[in-house]
């Protein structure tokens, strides 16, 4: 199935910038992605300083997605979409990190979307999402990426 810009944000309804290209075909990828202040990582990569405990409650993702992360002073959302059935996500995480948002787990390709950036999408797997620090100039401390 082809995925476009245009047909997720026909799904859930959120409205993407004219800017970008509706029509193109989503790409979906299985390593790390960024978007914006949001990164996602699968967790095979992050198992040392990320756990979900057992007794985690879970969320069957819905067809008009999850919001994720709202960008700072209430910008536009990162919205987690997949087809009904395949993905559930869970807050109920334990970082060493402290950046983690939650994880997802999808049995076939989901997708990322937000109104500024675009979409990307991620193959089936277990991933975790969490937002991403900047350093500070001069190195000497990091803030949160405000998107």
């Amino acid at each position: 199935m082809n995925v476009t810009l245009a047909s997720l944000s026909q799904q859930t309804g959120l409205a993407v910038l004219d800017h970008l290209e509706q029509s193109v075909s989503i790409p979906v990828v299985d390593g790390i992605q960024a978007q914006g202040d949001l990164i996602v990582i699968p967790v095979s990569e992050i198992s040392a300083s990320l756990s979900v405990p057992s007794h985690a409650d879970w969320t069957d993702v819905p067809a008009d997605g999850v919001e994720l992360l709202r960008g700072a002073a209430g910008g536009n959302p990162h919205t987690l979409v997949a087809d009904p059935g395949t993905c559930r996500w869970t807050r109920h995480v334990s970082d060493s990190t402290g950046l983690a948002i939650g994880v997802f787990e999808a049995s076939a390709p989901v997708y990322l979307l937000h109104p500024e950036h675009g979409a990307s999408g991620c193959t089936p797997g277990r991933y975790a999402v969490r937002r991403q620090r900047e350093y500070t100039v001069g190195g000497w401390g990091s803030r949160l990426v405000a998107d």
